[in-house]
């Protein structure tokens, strides 16, 4: 009998109640998203890495020019140097993200990327540019209405790796343009993807390219295969670039650290390498000199106690 009762209160039991299921968000098409990007440089900036900022600043509809920047100068009257710079003139120009780029010694180009202004003070992450390739050099095929909005890719490291969830949500501030921004396009034509491999970030930007099919016979393949009567691929457009990750800071170009790349290594220690390695090379090549003619001294031909018989 108590066996029953225990069958009869479990099939009494109330089912848990399924999670209410949520609202898909309807957009009204209006300009309600004010945010806006600061673009600068450094003074000192080569022409390959200014014309990567201006491949940039196309590619960011919302974004807003600055003059270059002396990182030397910088806040010396006000005090807090390049941050306390940066910081104030994003809070005059109502930029809520800063993508500034600082080149040091005219070779190497550093990206910083964070929240800064009235309303937001961090956080904000460092990054080394290598391998930089731009729309001119590249001339690729892929072509997009400047000032269209992009649609944001990333791998699956990005949901993964804590430092890079940071990093992602700034890549969506930066890079993802406000719907009906004054300044943008309502079309969304191109792809920029974010991937994540060997360390670092590569950068790609693509156009969304749809072909219709020249026939029927193509349609219905096409619509067999894919769903749709229109082939769509992905052609590049440029830039292309290398980001690697040295540090995640909480606050605004500054403050503490939140990550720090262990594996990253600073241009100048490999430059240093690279020297010492020349240098060895002609110790090397000297010490072998030096041996050659230490040989040719202590070679010495004995005298031949013959050789004036004849003369």
């Amino acid at each position: 009998e108590d066996g029953e009762d225990g069958e009869d209160e479990e099939r009494s039991a109330p089912a848990p109640t399924p999670a209410p299921a949520a609202k898909a968000f309807k957009s009204d098409g209006r300009y309600h998203n004010k945010q806006r990007c600061l673009t600068l440089c450094s003074r000192g900036v080569t022409a390959r890495y200014r014309h990567l900022l201006e491949d940039l600043r196309t590619l960011i509809p919302h974004a807003k020019r600055e003059s270059k920047l002396d990182p030397g100068k910088a806040g010396s009257d006000l005090g807090g140097g390049m941050a306390k710079a940066i910081s104030d003139i994003a809070e005059m120009r109502a930029c809520s993200t800063v993508l500034f780029l600082e080149c040091r010694k005219r070779m190497d180009a550093y990206l910083w990327l964070g929240r800064a202004g009235p309303s937001a003070t961090g956080p904000s992450v460092k990054f080394e540019v290598s391998n930089v390739h731009t729309m001119d050099e590249l001339r690729l095929t892929g072509n997009c209405m400047k000032g269209s909005r992009p649609v944001l890719t990333f791998d699956e490291s990005f949901d993964r790796l804590d430092e890079l969830r940071v990093i992602k949500e700034l890549f969506v501030d930066v890079f993802g343009c406000p719907r009906g921004h004054p300044k943008s396009k309502p079309f969304v034509d191109r792809v920029m993807g974010f991937y994540y491999a060997d360390g670092k970030i590569w950068v790609r930007n693509y156009q969304i390219l749809e072909e219709a099919p020249s026939n029927a016979k193509e349609a219905r393949e096409e619509r067999k295969s894919t769903g749709s009567d229109r082939a769509t691929s992905l052609v590049e457009i440029g830039p292309r670039f290398v980001l690697n990750p040295i540090r995640v800071f909480r606050g605004a170009f500054g403050g503490q650290t939140l990550y720090q790349n262990s594996d990253y290594v600073n241009p100048n220690v490999v430059r240093a390498q690279m020297r010492r390695e020349k240098g060895r090379a002609y110790d090397v090549r000297k010490g072998a000199e030096r041996m050659r003619k230490k040989r040719k001294e202590e070679l010495v031909v004995p005298t031949d106690p013959l050789a004036d018989v004849f003369s």
